[in-house]
């Protein structure tokens, strides 16, 4: 018999399952010695439907494999348990065993938490961004952060490191930085506070409620994430006007979160392949968004009647300039202080070297598919 082991915060309680060999799904533990399998409930901030979704269960299944069945993830979309931006206060307090988010979801306990995904750009992106947590200082700031300064019970890994996001969605193009004065837009975290000193009057709003509002007229533009996320979601329908290119939000990454008591109940080899999980989905979950995303905006473009832009270059220039104001202001906190300064020196360094040594990509694209690309 396979023994079940709810994980200790959980609330959902099962009895002994019938050994893999039995049922047809694990294999029969070696030597026939009992195999006890942790149940961890897992609720995510993205839809059923939606790409994120998808590359939650990415981990969750690579974990499963990895562990033999030992471990088995319940994955919930957003919704079941808590709204979207509530998963990290249920994790910590026990309601549910772990979450599949992003920082800036939370950051409203602290703006330092924007440091993780939608911080000022100093030419870095996600996987430059992901280098710093693991290689650099971030992970050291991020568990200061989490468990120190804000006391949460929690234990949290980073995954895929996001492709740079559009500007977003507009009812008419965008031509310069002047065009989006006045406008009621939609982003999340840090850029709330970068487009507001852009003129703009930012709603912060979970992807689910995004085109409801603008249907409503409660926001004029938007942006949510990336072409296959914000296509299934319907944003085609409400604006045919795409920018892609923007300062906002140019760095970030999956964060995956367990209850600290939950995760230090397994023992020391589940708790590695859970953070090792976590980097194999990460390659996963990359190249699925490369697959996923260029089809998808050929898909708009081709089949959806959106008109694609590049985002004007006076409006990164107008970002930068609103990021420069913004961190004068961030840096009165000694926290967010510290860790731009960490972030600041490793992409001085780091992005020096990227930069020298990539090779112009689009010299090589126009050659070969001349013409395609805007000039």
């Amino acid at each position: 018999m396979e023994k079940v082991v709810e994980s200790r915060r959980s609330f959902l309680k099962r009895g002994a399952v019938v050994a893999g060999a039995a049922a047809g799904t694990l294999a029969a533990p070696a030597l026939g010695q009992a195999q006890e399998q942790t149940v961890i409930r897992m609720q995510s901030s993205w839809g059923a439907s939606e790409i994120f979704q998808e590359m939650a269960q990415d981990f969750c299944t690579r974990v499963e494999e990895m562990s033999g069945g030992r471990i088995r993830i319940e994955l919930l979309p957003a919704g079941s348990v808590v709204g979207a931006f509530q998963v990290m206060d249920a994790v910590n307090d026990g309601v549910i065993d772990a979450c599949h988010q992003v920082p800036v979801y939370w950051y409203a306990k602290h703006k330092g938490a924007s440091l993780f995904g939608t911080g000022p750009v100093f030419g870095g992106d996600g996987t430059n961004l992901l280098a710093w947590i693991k290689s650099g200082e971030g992970q050291t700031f991020y568990n200061e952060l989490t468990q120190q300064i804000l006391g949460l019970n929690v234990v949290g890994f980073f995954g895929m490191p996001m492709p740079q996001q559009p500007f977003g969605w507009f009812k008419n193009p965008v031509t310069s930085a002047a065009d989006v004065n006045g406008l009621k837009y939609r982003t999340v975290g840090l850029a709330a506070d970068l487009m507001a000193a852009m003129g703009m009057s930012v709603v912060q709003l979970p992807g689910g409620e995004i085109v409801p509002a603008m249907e409503r007229g409660v926001i004029d533009a938007f942006e949510f994430n990336n072409p296959t996320a914000d296509r299934r979601f319907g944003a085609q329908d409400v604006a045919k006007n795409y920018m892609l290119g923007s300062f906002h939000q140019a760095s970030e990454c999956f964060e995956i979160n367990f209850n600290k008591d939950v995760f230090d109940d397994l023992s020391a080899d589940l708790q590695k392949i859970i953070e090792y999980g976590v980097e194999a989905s990460a390659t996963a979950n990359l190249s699925k968004a490369i697959d996923n995303y260029s089809r998808d905006l050929e898909g708009l473009i081709n089949e959806d009647g959106v008109t694609v832009l590049r985002t004007p270059a006076d409006v990164l220039e107008v970002q930068i300039a609103a990021w420069d104001a913004l961190i004068v202001q961030l840096e009165a906190d000694d926290f967010i202080r510290r860790a731009l300064a960490s972030q600041k020196a490793w992409t001085e360094r780091t992005v020096f070297y990227t930069l020298l040594n990539q090779a112009d990509l689009r010299l090589a694209y126009d050659h070969y598919f001349p013409g395609k690309l805007p000039a």
